[in-house]
């Protein structure tokens, strides 16, 4: 019984933890309200991420920068309309940044 236990709860334990593990990047960004104004290689109301990750690539710290714009919020950054903080966690901006930044 012992050796169909323990593999049973760990196979439960990790199908519980597979939502927080499957969090990827486009997968957030069609959960979150990103594509009213992006997408990935057409300039919409904000910069397609194409531009985005041509213009930060190389940059040290880029990731942590995009995070905090996407959380945060910016101004002037690509133009005169602001982007707007989005509801999102630091893990998740942090994710979105690194997907966005994947697409040279």
């Amino acid at each position: 019984m012992k050796k169909i236990l323990i593999p049973m709860l760990a196979l439960g334990g990790a199908l519980a933890l597979q939502p927080a593990l499957a969090q990827d990047g486009e997968a957030l960004f069609k959960s979150k309200p990103c594509a009213a104004c992006h997408s990935i290689d057409a300039k919409l109301v904000g910069p397609a991420f194409k531009e985005v990750a041509a213009k930060y690539d190389g940059q040290d710290g880029a990731a942590d920068l995009l995070a905090g714009h996407i959380k945060n919020g910016s101004q002037g950054v690509w133009g005169p309309i602001p982007m707007p903080p989005n509801p999102v966690t630091e893990e998740e901006a942090k994710i979105l940044a690194e997907w966005v930044l994947s697409h040279k």
